[in-house]
């Protein structure tokens, strides 16, 4: 799984290979150089242990190198790290923009069924850990391998008997770092799952606060909220402790190999085998090779918990996404408003069955009122009018189309929906009722507004339509912002309407009112109307009344009053 989401990160570091290129380049020079500073020292030592007179002019010259070499490995260095910013950030970038256009081909069967919380601690919290651990990764990985290299090369030219000694111990610091890392890996997955559970959580809170004050659930949100953080606290301590062990661990080896690499290089001197200088350089290179051990180790700890974030990123981008339009779909797809359901069987969960063999036909222009008990299937029928999901068995048309056959967003452009939810975003009055359209004139924003009586609140308001509301509608009253939601199907009303518990949270006294402007916008419509109050359907055309995902009456008010079946119970249950 690490391997796979490695090459994953490499595609998208793919795109900048010019830049990965520079920085390997930079990489190369760079330990180059560093490796070329303990030579000069080297030499300015010998020089100075030499028999008879120092020769200051050669050591000032060595010194003067060394400066230069210091100099140019400083600006390789600032260069290279600039370059490996530009690449992660635009990697970053890259998989934040693919994860959150992702989000908007998503089914809504996957948006049902996973927490809110967790898909931003996904896009926000998991990309920002994944950049902090890329970024180490390019700035030190690429350094530390070509200073190993070339370490290598070095010492075998200067002496392989001790290069020998040295790369034998090498392996003992590789294992020790390999089984901390395949350790860390699974706690750091550990972590970022708890850590997305609390993003959840509080998410979920901060939405519905009102709810939780009403219903005095304070103390036990709070004790929840603890086993959770909790859960995050051990996972995080846990990972962290792991990854700790591996830079003191491969110190240790390291440590082991300059002691080894020092004992036998004096006896190599005393035999005369090398100079001091010699030694040294050998030393110095000594400690140049094990150190980028220790800063691999590091970074690859840090991949571990990088890689973990990268792998629920990847999760999330590789969602199958909801099916695309047909290339057969017509370009402009206008609606008359004939509805024909056919044998329509469908379920959210296959183990649970909900609507079967459902069948209606919908003239052009009728009003089709649906009622019943909660979890009758009542929204469920309008989800599969829009196509927010697709029929498991069966069809349905308009205008003897299949809806399968259509672009979706010709389909919808169809419908205009007025829901018991109300979709408001920070902006103006003007624009949560336009939706940022710049097609309509202020004279028919007003009209729009009078006719659903939300005029004479927003006149009211500090700048009128021009006033700005935060998200969800800030103070409004939530008869307010329902008024707005239908406002805003009332500038442009479509060929066929939509309306879940539309007035819900309106007065009785603006319901009746509005109810004759609904009236009026649904002439000529075929028009679906959700309720549970039934006083605002007693003028539909048609009222289906349904039950564990059945139409198990049909016809007008007075017709099933008079059956005095299930609608009769369901309505004098309201008026008895």
């Amino acid at each position: 799984m690490k391997k796979g989401t490695l090459r994953k990160v490499l595609h998208y570091a793919g795109k900048y290979r010019g830049l990965v290129f520079l920085s390997l380049i930079l990489a190369v020079v760079t330990a180059a150089l560093a490796l070329y500073i303990p030579i000069l020292a080297g030499g300015a030592i010998d020089l100075l242990v030499g028999t008879g007179d120092v020769d200051f002019n050669k050591v000032m010259a060595v010194l003067l190198k060394m400066l230069i070499a210091i100099l140019i490995t400083a600006i390789c260095q600032w260069i290279m790290n600039k370059a490996n910013n530009v690449i992660t950030f635009k990697v970053v970038r890259d998989v934040r923009a693919e994860a959150f256009d992702k989000l908007q081909t998503l089914p809504f069967e996957y948006l049902d069924k996973v927490q809110t919380g967790e898909i931003v601690s996904r896009i926000v919290a998991d990309i920002d850990l994944f950049a902090d651990g890329l970024l180490m990764g390019f700035t030190q990985l690429f350094t530390g391998i070509v200073t190993i290299l070339f370490t290598l090369v070095f010492m075998f030219y200067l002496n392989f008997r001790i290069a020998i000694v040295v790369v034998a111990l090498t392996p003992l610091s590789l294992i020790v770092a390999r089984v901390i890392a395949d350790k860390s890996f699974k706690l750091f997955k550990l972590q970022s799952e708890a850590r997305a559970d609390q993003t959840s959580f509080v998410d979920e809170m901060i939405g519905n606060l009102q709810v939780v004050k009403a219903f005095a659930h304070e103390d036990d949100n709070m004790e929840y909220f603890d086993e959770v953080n909790e859960k995050l606290e051990d996972a995080s301590t846990r990972a962290v402790f792991v990854s700790a062990i591996t830079n003191p661990g491969t110190r240790f080896i390291n440590n082991l190999v300059y002691a080894f690499v020092a004992l036998f290089g004096s006896f190599v001197c005393i035999a005369g085998g090398m100079t001091v200088g010699g030694l040294t350089i050998f030393l110095s290179y000594a400690n140049q090779y094990t150190k980028p051990f220790n800063e691999i180790s590091g970074v690859v700890t840090e991949l571990q918990n990088a890689l973990a974030c990268a792998r629920r990123v990847f999760d999330l981008i590789e969602e199958k996404s909801e099916e695309k339009d047909k290339d057969t779909a017509p370009e402009k797809f206008n609606a008359e408003g004939v509805v024909d359901i056919s044998d329509v069987s469908f379920s959210y969960d296959k183990k649970k069955k909900l609507i079967e063999n459902l069948d209606l036909s919908i003239v052009k222009g009728q009003r089709v009122a649906i009622v019943g008990p909660t979890g009758s299937g009542k929204t469920t029928l309008i989800n599969l009018l829009m196509r927010f999901y697709d029929v498991d068995k069966g069809s349905v048309k308009i205008d003897g189309y299949d809806i399968r056959d259509i672009k979706r967003l010709d389909l919808r452009d169809n419908f205009g929906m007025v829901l018991q939810e109300t979709w408001l975003r920070h902006g103006t009055v003007k624009d949560n009722i336009t939706l940022g359209r710049k097609d309509f004139t202020d004279e028919e924003i007003i009209a729009a507004a009078k006719a659903t009586h939300a005029h004479s609140f927003i006149k009211k308001l500090p700048d009128g339509y021009d006033t700005v509301i935060s998200e969800n509608g800030g103070n409004l009253s939530q008869g307010q912002k329902q008024l707005l939601c239908i406002t805003r199907v009332m500038l442009n009303i479509p060929p066929m309407l939509i309306l879940d518990e539309a007035t819900s949270s309106i007065d009785t006294h603006t319901e009746m009112r509005i109810q004759r402007a609904f009236n009026k916008m649904m002439k000529g419509r075929t028009s679906f109307i959700v309720a549970h109050r039934l006083s605002t359907i007693v003028e539909a055309d048609v009222i289906l009344v349904m039950k564990d995902g059945h139409i198990i009456e049909q016809g007008n008010h007075e017709t099933l009053l008079n059956k005095k079946g299930f609608y009769y119970e369901l309505y004098n249950s309201q008026f008895a």
